[in-house]
C-alpha cells in the first residue's frame, strides 16, 4: 500500500505531517509513503527526525504550495506543481492508492475532483467524518462540499456514507437518519421531505429524520445533510468542546478547594478528555471521487494527522470508491425497476 502525503499542507506543515509519518510508519510494515512538497524542506525535516533514509519513504518535489486562504479557483488554475495538486496526481496516475493533506479544504475539493473526477452517478462529492457519541460516533456528511443540494443528492450521500460505515467499521446495514428540524414528517422544507420519500424506498437502513441533538448519541451510523447544515453542526461542536474546556479550567482553579477537587477528579477528567478528543476523529473522507482523498483538519498535531492517515489505509484496505461505484449502481438499477 503506498499512500501520498502532502508534506506542506496545514498550519505546521513538515513539523507535523513528518512525525505523524513516522508514527505510522512504525505501526505498519506493508505500508509505504509519498512524500510530496518542496525536496529540500522535505529533506530537512526527515534528516532532523533521523529519519533521512527511511526505506519505506520517498520524496516527490513539488515547487509550490497552496496557501489557507487561497481562493480554490486560482490555486487549481495557477499552482499546477503544488503539493496539494502533485499528491493528487499521484493517485491519478496509479502511483499512490489514496491521498492525505491538511490543506485549504475548499482548493482541495476543487483539485481532486478535477483531477480524479467524480464516479458515475454521483453529481457532487461529499465530506464526511465520525463525531464522537454518548454510545459510540455517527458518520455525518455533507460536512461542508455543498452549500445546497438537492433530494437526489442527498440520497446520494446516504449511500456513500453507508457504504463506508459498513466497509469501515464492519456494519452489515448501517442506519441511516436524515438531519432536520424535528422528526415529525410535516416538518422541514420540500427537498428534505423528497430525500426522505426517496430513502423510504430504497434498499438503505433508512430510520427517518433525526435532529441535531441526535448527532451526539451515536445510535444512528449514519447522519444525512446538505453542507450547509453539516458545517454549522461540525463548528458548533468544536465551539462547544472549547467552551466546556476552558469553562472547567477556570472553575477547577478558583481557589485551592477547586484545585483539589480538580487532582481527585483527574482520572474522570482524563477519560472524558480520551473519547471527545477531536484528534480521535480526524481524517475527513472526500466521497464521490474516483480516487480516495482524506482531508484533515488544518490545525492538526501529530496524533490527529496520523488519525488520518490511518483512515486513508482503511478506504483503500476496503477499495471504497469501487465499492461505492458497484453498490451505487446496483442501487440506481433497482430505485428505477
Amino acid at each position: 500500500m503506498k499512500i501520498s502525503i502532502d508534506a506542506m499542507g496545514g498550519d505546521f506543515g513538515t513539523s507535523v505531517t513528518i512525525p505523524a509519518c513516522l508514527h505510522v510508519l512504525d505501526n505498519n510494515s506493508q505500508l509505504e509513503l509519498v512524500l510530496v512538497g518542496k525536496e529540500e524542506i522535505v529533506s530537512k525535516a526527515l534528516s532532523e527526525a533521523g529519519a533521512s533514509s527511511h526505506p519505506r519513504i520517498s520524496i516527490q518535489n513539488a515547487t509550490e504550495v497552496v496557501e489557507s486562504d487561497e481562493s480554490p479557483s486560482l490555486a487549481l488554475k495557477r499552482k499546477k506543481d503544488s503539493s496539494m495538486r502533485v499528491a493528487i496526481n499521484l493517485v491519478k496516475e496509479g502511483k499512490a492508492n489514496a491521498c492525505v493533506s491538511a490543506g485549504n479544504t475548499g482548493a482541495l475539493m476543487a483539485t481532486a475532483r478535477f483531477v480524479l473526477r467524480m464516479l458515475p452517478g454521483i453529481d457532487r462529492p461529499a465530506i464526511c467524518s465520525g463525531m464522537p457519541g454518548i454510545s459510540g460516533s455517527s458518520h455525518v456528511l455533507d460536512l461542508g462540499a455543498n452549500v445546497d443540494s438537492s433530494a437526489e443528492q442527498l440520497v446520494q450521500f446516504a449511500v456513500m456514507g453507508s457504504i463506508l460505515v459498513s466497509a469501515v467499521q464492519n456494519i452489515e446495514s448501517p442506519t441511516i437518519g436524515l438531519l432536520n428540524i424535528g422528526e415529525e414528517e410535516v416538518k422541514g422544507n420540500e427537498r428534505v421531505k423528497t430525500a426522505a420519500t426517496l430513502l423510504s424506498d430504497s434498499k438503505l437502513n433508512y430510520i427517518g429524520f433525526v435532529e441535531g441533538n441526535d448527532i451526539y448519541k451515536g445510535e444512528i451510523d449514519v447522519i444525512v445533510c446538505d453542507g450547509f447544515m453539516g458545517n454549522v453542526a461540525l463548528k458548533a461542536s468544536e465551539g462547544v468542546a472549547h467552551m466546556l474546556t476552558s469553562f472547567a479550567k477556570e472553575e477547577f482553579s478558583r481557589s485551592i478547594f477547586t484545585k483539589l477537587g480538580a487532582l481527585l477528579s483527574r482520572p474522570v477528567l482524563t477519560a472524558i478528555k480520551k473519547r471527545t478528543d477531536p484528534r480521535r476523529y480526524n481524517g475527513a473522507s472526500m466521497l464521490g471521487l474516483k480516487g480516495i482523498v482524506i482531508k484533515s483538519h488544518g490545525g492538526a498535531d501529530k496524533l490527529s494527522f496520523a488519525h488520518a492517515i490511518e483512515e486513508a489505509i482503511k478506504e483503500v484496505d476496503k477499495n471504497v470508491p469501487d465499492q461505492i461505484r458497484n453498490q451505487l449502481e446496483d442501487y440506481l438499477v433497482k430505485s428505477t425497476t
